[in-house]
């Protein structure tokens, strides 16, 4: 993925033909509102469960794709010595997202291209991105002109508004438990129903 700006094989370097690069990324989807600071964001892992639930996929599904290398968590990668694996705020949006493209029919290959692609760009430019994909490949389209290319000639494509997947990643997530990667502290959620037990459970001491 380049930050040109231009159409391009998301994972690969060749141009859509005809696609005239432009510089920026054109922002199709606001940037979600109400983002927590990205440093403290990068602080919270998320448990297999939470991730689970944010991301619309089983647990089998996420440690399969953990062991074969597709989506592996970023905050703790291996369970070891008692402990679970947790991933990151960007871990469970590239979850969903691979969800979507494998729902899609799109190839394996041109997934893994595009899961890698996500894990290394900056986080902030994921929310302004917009995925176009005919089945075969992914790509990324930063003007009306490139999404044009791709369709000329009677293609098939559909998209994927990585901004609108950032906001429901984010709702779901601040609804679930989540640990900070550098004290280990677990946190709930204040509207958490185990929160309300637990204040519940202290004024009544």
């Amino acid at each position: 993925m380049t930050g040109d700006g231009d159409s391009r094989a998301v994972g690969e370097t060749t141009a859509l033909s005809g696609a005239a690069p432009r510089p920026g990324l054109r922002q199709s989807v606001a940037p979600p509102a109400g983002r927590r600071d990205e440093a403290a964001r990068e602080l919270l892992g998320y448990p297999g469960p939470s991730a689970c639930a944010a991301a619309g996929i089983t647990y089998r599904q996420l440690d399969y794709w953990a062991r074969t290398g597709l989506v592996q968590p970023g905050v703790r990668p291996a369970p070891g010595q008692g402990g679970q694996r947790l991933y990151s705020f960007r871990d469970v949006l590239v979850l969903k997202i691979v969800k979507r493209l494998l729902d899609a029919g799109v190839s394996l290959q041109a997934i893994r291209a595009t899961a890698e692609a996500l894990r290394t760009a900056e986080l902030g430019e994921l929310a302004h991105m917009t995925l176009m994909s005919d089945g075969a490949a992914v790509y990324r389209c930063a003007s009306p002109d490139e999404l044009a290319e791709l369709l000329r000639g009677g293609r098939g494509v559909f998209g994927i508004a990585v901004g609108a997947v950032w906001s429901d990643v984010e709702a779901a997530l601040g609804r679930l438990h989540a640990e900070r990667a550098d004290t280990g502290e677990r946190v709930v959620p204040a509207d958490h129903p185990e929160d309300e037990l637990a204040r519940r459970r202290k004024r009544s001491r």
